[in-house]
């Protein structure tokens, strides 16, 4: 296993905050990056490789002045909602696997008060005309992929209820997370209508905040007092309307899955943990099925059957995941790859800690169900 790993994550940090007012969110990107590199034991002028989304100023260019890194030879400012941060991750172990640089940063910082959110495409998009005029939004086509799985596949409110139901269990246990107090199944199935068949619950929270990792070579890592995880596989994918010819109940995770586990040399069922992404409750049994962990349709009887919880036959989010933890600026795609660190060393809290866990998947999605991005990682503890 760990010969296949030519790049390691060695530092991860994530903002403690969910409610920031008094920040900007070129402060929050500073912020977490030296959180990072503390925890890696590395500091700015070790920086030489830099991953944003490009969202403030001029991405890198901005965001590598205002916190200080002055050695940069490689950056990448990638926007794929929020599975961006996965690939960014995928994109420095490429980087550094090639020498185009040594030790990389990847950053997420984001603030959300103020933002008004309706419609999510801007004019100049080309989809704009076809469907922003007729009031599509994420939440809407979310609830219409919804609705096509529990038609195709009989999948139940209930069923998705349990995804939420387990993310309120762990995140009792996370002193930062949003939502701390357990909700059952009924609390959820009594929790009002957004987007039949989506209710309240069904959705994840919005925060501020962010986080960020260090990724670096191997030999590097060995120098390093720090726990290191491995980088196995990566592989993401784009799923889009093809002209019409959509089928909603499946997401692009059924292409970047198996890229990664290839690339990792590894199977769904070697997999002690999994960060799963949780937009809304249906992106999770969807995407279960779509890596591998379940038969497509049986999402919802995998969820029911208690999989999802800690002692489970697949513990997912153990922080709370975007349902109940954190969710920055819409995209939670950072967050999940260091819920999966936390795993994979030993450090997440010892309520939700998997015991013996060795080998972790981090999953992300970006964009609405008709048109989104999938980015997959398999993470090894450094030892393994």
């Amino acid at each position: 296993m760990s010969s296949n790993a030519k790049a390691v994550i060695v530092g991860a940090y994530e903002h403690p905050g969910r409610d920031l007012p008094n920040h900007s969110a070129q402060q929050i990107h500073a912020q977490v990056a030296l959180g990072a590199l503390a925890d890696a034991g590395l500091g700015l002028q070790d920086v030489d490789g830099f991953f944003c989304t490009g969202q403030l100023g001029f991405g890198a260019i901005s965001l590598a002045e205002y916190i200080g890194l002055k050695r940069l030879r490689y950056t990448d400012s990638t926007f794929t909602g929020g599975s961006s941060y996965l690939c960014h991750v995928g994109h420095a172990a490429l980087a550094v696997a090639s020498g185009k640089c040594r030790i990389a940063l990847v950053t997420q910082g984001a603030r959300v008060r103020g933002i008004v959110r309706g419609a999510k495409l801007p004019p100049d998009t080309p989809e704009y005309a076809f469907e922003a005029p007729y009031g599509e939004t994420n939440l809407g086509i979310y609830a219409l992929a919804a609705r096509r799985h529990m038609h195709e596949y009989g999948t139940t409110a209930r069923q998705m209820a349990e995804v939420k139901a387990a993310a309120s269990f762990h995140a009792q246990f996370n002193p930062n997370a949003m939502l701390r107090k357990p909700v059952t199944l009924d609390d959820v199935l009594a929790s009002p209508f957004v987007a039949d068949p989506l209710r309240r619950m069904d959705c994840c929270v919005v925060t501020d905040g962010g986080g960020a990792v260090i990724v670096t070579t191997p030999e590097i890592a060995a120098q390093l007092q720090r726990q290191s995880v491995q980088v196995l596989g990566h592989g993401e994918a784009i799923k889009h309307t093809m002209s019409g010819r959509l089928d909603m109940t499946y997401t692009a995770a059924v292409w970047s899955g198996p890229a990664a586990f290839e690339e990792a040399g590894v199977t769904p069922a070697d997999i002690d943990y999994a960060s799963i992404y949780d937009s809304f409750t249906i992106t999770v049994l969807m995407t279960l099925e779509d890596l591998g962990f379940c038969k497509k349709g049986q999402g919802g009887a995998f969820a029911a059957d208690g999989a999802l919880r800690i002692g489970g036959r697949l513990p997912i989010n153990t922080d709370g995941g975007g349902l109940c933890n954190n969710h920055p600026g819409y995209q939670g795609g950072m967050v999940k790859i260091i819920e999966a660190v936390r795993q994979l060393r030993g450090e997440a809290q010892p309520e939700v800690q998997v015991k013996n866990c060795r080998l972790a998947l981090a999953h992300g999605t970006g964009g609405g169900i008709s048109r989104l991005c999938s980015a997959t990682l398999i993470l090894a503890r450094g030892d393994a």
